[in-house]
């Protein structure tokens, strides 16, 4: 890692925009004063104030001490018992919400007219009878406490109620996304020693079954460790079914008693597994534990979001993802209100898929990704204006930086500029939201993920530990233990230590470059492995890419570095323009033009490449390598097993040639 002290910081913003004064008279935290005490005292008093924060949910055992650090491992609430299936479901019903909609679901399958063919709602008690059900199911194949189980499942509700099921009887789940060929899922299965695997005959995307059953039977060819496969009957796809190995969900349910206690379980027993992709090619299975990530996930949930008893939240993204272990299904779940599901593409079967289904629920606040902002911006506004939105009183983003132009497309078309934006930064890691605005409080400025969450102590630092001066670039880094984060990585000690506690010793790194401005937001300005240097000066991906959005014929880009005799690397940019405008030698010297008059001649795209689309995952990250690639060598060879659309590559290819 080389020293962050070069970094530059090169983009300026200055707009800024208040809370609405109305949402903040009845955010639950009203004002900058109260942010700031409540903060100062999660920073000096982290066991008194995550006591307090506790004190609101059930322990079968209080703890002993709250908090137990010795670098780099915490164990939080220790010494207590609790259960997450339980503050999901049975803490709910005990408070009166046991009839309330829990899980609102919507298929992708549409009629002729458009409208959908499938919506399903389950109730908090109805929710409890599943999850027990399964629960029940788990135990009879011979699942038990610390046994981990796989699950491979479209956006349906039945996924939910499987984690919950794993949870509610302390058996770790580890939840792969269903975008994942064959061996991504053995690799999977491997690693967490799993015996027992839940999929469904198929899912629908984009009007097409993806074959997931078909895929778990690929998986088996590659590991003998798979025992039991639980199949839901989704899509009425004809699979096949081996006997003594495979068995359907619903006969598997028919019989079982509607009854299972939550297993009491000690605070840092392991919830779940989430594998994520490394630079070796080998995933890393993120450890997260009960006590602490229950806590944080449903507290962040509730101030971040501003939860009420009849919210109906809905973050898009896919379970398969940490975003929506923790603000779909746990950190939702525990606030009692109404969380949406939806289990296909966002343009599918048209661009106003998103919001359709918010005008039809009556969404209250909704969750997505700077790149499906993006995506929608390409398509114009002629789609959102079509619906009524009217229903919406906070929006959120997730998953990377969002640069401004977005930010404030999202602000005026979605928002009608009365919704406040949360623009939230985290990782699989960290469990929970570490860096966001609070809704009725943060002077939000398009961009900025702004303040630290409370209980989280932030910082820009060199890679000697010096604490950067504001503005300056540098490396992200977190000083102090936060309920919600990662426990290891399963099976491998050195990998946990060496990744995140030995760049920057004593703090944890979280691999992303930022700067901190005089305000004391955060600015986040990329994966420091996305790091540009051109003639010696390191340049962040994020603050180019949102130059070029800048520009109002730019829908969407993407940078890249590859390497160049002049000046070391030099700059690529692959740039989607927005529906109308042509791709031409004039546009590329327009954009060049505006990047150097934005940001400054050295951040100047030495290539400009048009596209239709750039290579994302299905949860909507642009797989810059994959650019890198093509940038430097033409032709792309490294996994792409989480591509959304191989096309996308062809096309690039094609272009090039």
């Amino acid at each position: 890692m080389s020293d962050a002290t070069s970094i530059k910081s090169i983009m300026s913003e200055n707009r800024k925009f208040p809370p609405p004064p109305a949402f903040a008279a009845a955010a639950h935290i009203k004002s900058l004063d109260e942010y700031e005490a409540q903060y100062r005292r999660s920073i000096e008093d982290p066991d008194g104030f995550w006591a307090e924060v506790a004190s609101d949910f059930h322990f079968f055992r209080k703890w002993d001490r709250v908090l137990e650090w010795n670098l780099p491992d915490a164990k939080w609430f220790v010494g207590g018992q609790t259960n997450v299936s339980y503050n999901c479901l049975d803490l709910q019903i005990e408070r009166g919400r046991g009839d309330h909609t829990a899980i609102l679901w919507e298929g992708e399958p549409c009629d002729a007219t458009g409208k959908p063919t499938e919506i399903r709602r389950l109730t908090y008690r109805q929710l409890l009878d599943e999850v027990c059900r399964f629960a029940n199911v788990l135990r009879n194949l011979g699942v038990g406490k610390g046994d981990r189980v796989t699950l491979y499942m479209p956006m349906i509700p039945e996924l939910a109620v499987a984690m919950l099921a794993c949870a509610r009887i302390g058996a770790p789940h580890s939840v792969i996304f269903g975008g994942f060929t064959a061996q991504a899922i053995a690799d999977r299965v491997i690693d967490a020693q799993s015996k027992v695997v839940v999929t469904c005959d198929g899912g629908w995307r984009r009007g097409q079954i993806v074959p997931l059953k078909a895929n778990v039977d690929e998986a088996t060819k590659l590991t003998d460790l798979i025992k039991t496969v639980v199949v839901f009957k989704r899509c009425g796809n004809d699979v096949a079914m081996k006997s003594g190995r495979d068995v359907w969900w619903h006969d598997l349910m028919r019989d079982v008693s509607h009854e299972c206690r939550a297993e009491p379980l000690d605070s840092e027993h392991m919830l779940y597994l989430l594998y994520t992709s490394g630079s070796t090619g080998k995933p890393k299975g993120i450890q997260h534990t009960t006590a602490g990530y229950m806590v944080f996930t449903a507290y962040s949930a509730k101030l971040i979001f501003d939860l009420r008893p009849d919210d109906v939240f809905w973050c898009s993204a896919d379970i398969g993802w940490v975003t929506g272990h923790s603000y779909v299904v746990y950190g939702i779940l525990q606030n009692g209100v109404t969380t949406v599901m939806y289990e296909g593409a966002p343009n599918h079967p048209a661009w106003d898929r998103f919001w359709r289904i918010i005008e039809r629920h009556r969404v209250t606040k909704f969750y997505t990704a700077p790149t499906a902002i993006r995506a929608f911006m390409k398509q114009g506004r002629q789609f959102p204006d079509a619906c009524n939105l009217s229903s919406l009183k906070l929006l959120g983003t997730v998953g990377e930086p969002i640069n401004p132009e977005a930010w404030m497309w999202y602000h005026e078309v979605i928002g009608r500029k009365s919704c406040p934006i949360v623009d939230t930064w985290w990782q699989t890691e960290t469990g929970g939201i570490l860096i966001t605005p609070l809704p009725g409080v943060t002077a939000t400025k398009p961009g900025s993920a702004t303040r630290p969450f409370f209980g989280v102590e932030a910082a820009i630092m060199s890679k000697d530990g010096t604490v950067q001066p504001a503005n300056s670039g540098g490396y992200l880094a977190i000083r102090k233990p936060w309920p919600a984060m990662l426990r290891g990585v399963y099976g491998d000690r050195p990998r946990y230590e060496r990744q995140y506690w030995s760049e920057i010793p004593g703090v944890y790194f979280t691999g992303d470059s930022a700067r901190r401005d005089e305000d004391g937001y955060f600015w986040i300005m990329g994966r420091v492995d996305d790091v540009i240097k051109v003639a010696g000066h390191r340049l962040g991906t994020a603050e180019i890419e949102s130059a070029l959005v800048s520009h109002p014929r730019v829908a969407e880009a993407a940078v890249v570095g590859f390497p160049d005799e002049l000046t070391g690397e030099a700059i690529a940019a692959f740039v989607t323009l927005r529906t109308g405008n042509a791709a031409d030698d004039g546009v590329k010297g327009e954009l060049m033009t505006h990047v150097a008059k934005q940001i400054g001649a050295i951040a100047r795209p030495k290539q400009i490449r048009f596209t239709e689309s750039l290579p994302k995952t299905r949860s909507g990250k642009i797989m810059r390598r994959l650019l890198r690639e093509l940038a430097t060598k033409g032709s792309v060879e490294g996994d792409t097993t989480t591509l959304e659309d191989f096309s996308v590559i062809a096309r690039l290819r094609e272009d090039e040639a």
